[in-house]
């Protein structure tokens, strides 16, 4: 086995948050789904944000200079597969529920658990991918009571059911 497939195996045992990754500006409206976004600083609160540079929407997220990271519910596994789905374009996708703009004018998922407005301030490649570092310029949550992670390979919610 080689030490990429050792550590795409290990690395699948690291349970990571999805969210759904929107862009909006002069290259167009765009969006990918993600599991690599971490917490930088919050002075100033900032995010990082993993892409493909092979990716379709590498360059226009680039060129934008904006980003939302729209944290899914667990009621957004269907959601994630579309905008992980490579063949569709990009009306397709946000075609999907309801979708909003705060700040940057990057799409903002209604009904996302939380979403983070950015501003791409840097990036960095590594390998074979971008590395975003995003000045957040707004945030909005929601109630929802379950998230959705991907661990092992396959989706799982996470949280809590709400008392009636």
């Amino acid at each position: 086995m080689t030490l990429q497939t050792e550590f795409r195996n290990a690395m699948a045992q690291l349970g990571s948050a999805v969210s759904v990754i929107t862009t909006d500006g002069p290259a167009g409206k765009f969006g990918f789904t993600a599991s690599a976004v971490c917490s930088v600083t919050d002075q100033p609160p900032t995010l990082l944000v993993c892409m493909n540079r092979n990716s379709f929407a590498h360059e226009h997220f680039k060129r934008n200079g904006t980003l939302c990271v729209n944290v899914l519910s667990s009621e957004h596994q269907a959601l994630s597969g579309v905008f992980a789905n490579a063949s569709l374009r990009s009306e397709e996708r946000f075609g999907h529920d309801n979708w909003q703009v705060l700040s940057s004018g990057a799409p903002v998922l209604s009904s996302a658990v939380a979403c983070f407005d950015c501003l791409i301030a840097d990036c960095h490649e590594v390998g074979s991918h971008s590395v975003f570092y995003c000045q957040v310029q707004a945030i909005r949550t929601s109630e929802q009571p379950r998230g959705l992670v991907w661990f092992n390979r396959r989706y799982h919610a996470i949280g809590h059911d709400v008392e009636a």
